[in-house]
């Protein structure tokens, strides 16, 4: 009677593959199917919103931007350091000559407020300007568009840029003594762009071209 029972049910098992056999290798097709068209699709966007000289262009784009935009000095100041200085506008005089204090501008990095004459650290202060162009917009501007846009909105409004930022004290993000070399650094650029300046007033260019750029100081 088991046997009988056992026999039966093996056959029912085998009657019922056999039915939906078709059915499920139909399943199992599609569903693979579908998982190739899904990652061949995965493959295809990659390939299109990935461009690795995007992100090179647009800092060349940027930084062509920032030189029309600054003066000349300013210009070569960042291409040799790395950095803008930006005279400070609230303080009694907004020149090199008596300046109460000035601004640092590092890409991504926070503005370094500090006294000129002494060199002696402010504050840091943090602010954000994210890139919302499309259809690859981020949370980073390329370095020269975030510089551009910390040195336009110092002189545009300092005051409210300086009250809407963070305010920290310095060495919160910025190694102290990193800053207090790259004041050294622009004070011996500055000695030199003063050395060059003769020369450069009275050089004759033949070629049709610039001057070569400086190399970056080290």
């Amino acid at each position: 009677m088991l046997l009988a029972l056992g026999t039966a049910a093996l056959v029912l098992v085998v009657l019922l593959w056999e039915l939906s056999r078709s059915r499920v290798l139909g399943a199992i097709a599609h569903a693979r199917r579908r998982t190739q068209a899904l990652r061949a699709s995965s493959r295809a966007s990659t390939q299109v919103s990935y461009d690795p000289g995007r992100e090179r262009r647009a800092e060349q784009r940027a930084r062509e931007l920032l030189r029309s935009c600054v003066e000349p000095r300013d210009w070569e100041m960042y291409r040799d350091l790395g950095f803008l200085r930006v005279w400070g506008g609230l303080g009694e005089r907004r020149h090199a000559a008596g300046a109460s204090y000035a601004y640092l501008i590092y890409p991504h990095r926070p503005i370094v407020a500090y006294v000129p004459q002494t060199g002696a650290l402010l504050n840091e202060y943090c602010v954000a300007f994210p890139d919302h162009s499309r259809p690859f917009g981020s949370a980073r501007l390329p370095d020269a568009d975030d510089v551009l846009a910390k040195w336009m909105a110092l002189n545009a409004d300092e005051r409210r840029l300086i009250e809407e930022a963070n305010m920290h004290l310095p060495g919160r993000q910025l190694d102290p003594d990193r800053v207090r070399r790259d004041l050294t650094r622009l004070a011996r650029w500055e000695r030199e762009a003063l050395e060059r300046a003769p020369a450069r007033a009275g050089r004759v260019d033949v070629s049709g071209g610039g001057a070569t750029d400086i190399v970056r100081a080290a």
